[in-house]
């Protein structure tokens, strides 16, 4: 708004809007294909595979905190150091080290302090999640997370995790995930872009008439 349509970067941006929107049919596609090989090589084998599975996810976990990393924390940094650089802070887009930290230590306390209902939803509200569900999803969630990371587009881990965690489900069967809470997800994530485009620009006359 204070630049014109014309200091949109059109390339740039039609990048940010596939990988948004692309990312979490990935995520179902990838967690409902995991999740089926598993309950393939699987179906010979006692109830007694899901402590495999409980002891696999020390490992999966760490994998997709590394994969949220790569991605989340990235686009938290480079929105601090474009506001260093805008405001004569920085002379060139370099991120300093204490970005890097501060990036990680807010995404670490705010998943640790205000997370818990979004992790209650993604735990039980879609089905009752067992052991191979969580290992399948964490599975599928870090491939698709961390591939995006590597091909830098950004996207909405909260996104795909639950998309995993729907396909991870849909695999075993289709009936048992709550089709109605996810289309409220759905619904949200389609509202979420342009209401936040509206708020920034309406902020941003608020400001300019302020100073």
């Amino acid at each position: 708004m204070g630049f014109g349509i014309d200091a949109i970067q059109i390339d740039g941006l039609t990048k940010v809007l596939l990988a948004l929107f692309l990312s979490p049919i990935l995520g179902f596609v990838v967690g409902y294909i995991i999740m089926t090989f598993i309950l393939w090589i699987g179906r010979g084998f006692s109830p007694r595979i899901n402590e495999v599975f409980r002891k696999g996810q020390w490992l999966t976990t760490i994998t997709l905190g590394l994969s949220h990393g790569t991605n989340d924390a990235q686009k938290t940094m480079g929105i601090l150091t474009f506001g260093l650089v805008a405001f004569g802070i920085l002379d060139e887009f370099v991120v300093p080290n204490w970005v890097i930290a501060a990036s990680a230590g807010a995404i670490a306390l705010g998943t640790a302090l205000g997370g818990w209902r979004l992790i209650k939803t993604m735990g039980a509200g879609f089905y009752r999640i067992r052991a191979v569900h969580a290992f399948s999803s964490q599975v599928a969630g870090t491939i698709v997370i961390l591939g995006a990371a590597i091909m830098g587009g950004p996207v909405s881990t909260t996104q795909v995790i639950s998309s995993t965690i729907v396909g991870a489900g849909s695999a075993e069967r289709v009936n048992m995930v709550r089709w109605g809470l996810a289309g409220q997800i759905v619904m949200a994530w389609v509202v979420t872009i342009p209401a936040t485009m509206l708020l920034g620009g309406l902020f941003y006359l608020l400001l300019v008439n302020i100073l």
